[in-house]
């Protein structure tokens, strides 16, 4: 559930079969309305924020290093504050949002995306 998320503490998420998340915004390697399969949902001075896990460098997933309490691309060594933005490159462009809202029940989560036939 969204209200246990601890704040400086993520989630990873990801798409489900046959489907991909569409990225809100973008920069670098990153589009808007560019395909993400996972993501992370994070909590950092009290606002949730839905990212894709593609790294804005060159579309590498990232990884959440919650001991460090921030996101880290393990390709190029990019780094990113749990806001998103850009604390070591090469990166240059923050993470990409993906479009959600809280589901039926506390432990659903409903993020915009497409169904890609053939994918699964």
């Amino acid at each position: 559930p969204l209200d246990q998320i601890a704040d400086g503490d993520g989630v990873k998420i990801q798409a489900p079969k046959a489907a991909a998340f569409t990225m809100v915004d973008g920069g670098g390697d990153n589009a808007p309305g560019d395909y993400a399969f996972g993501g992370f949902v994070v909590k950092a001075a009290g606002k949730v924020n839905v990212f894709a896990i593609n790294c804005s460098h060159l579309g590498c997933s990232i990884a959440l290093n919650a001991g460090a309490k921030r996101f880290e691309c393990p390709c190029h060594g990019s780094m990113f504050a749990l806001n998103g933005n850009v604390i070591h490159g090469p990166a240059v462009a923050p993470l990409s949002h993906l479009d959600w809202k809280q589901g039926d029940t506390a432990d659903t989560l409903v993020v915009k995306g497409v169904s890609l036939p053939g994918y699964g």
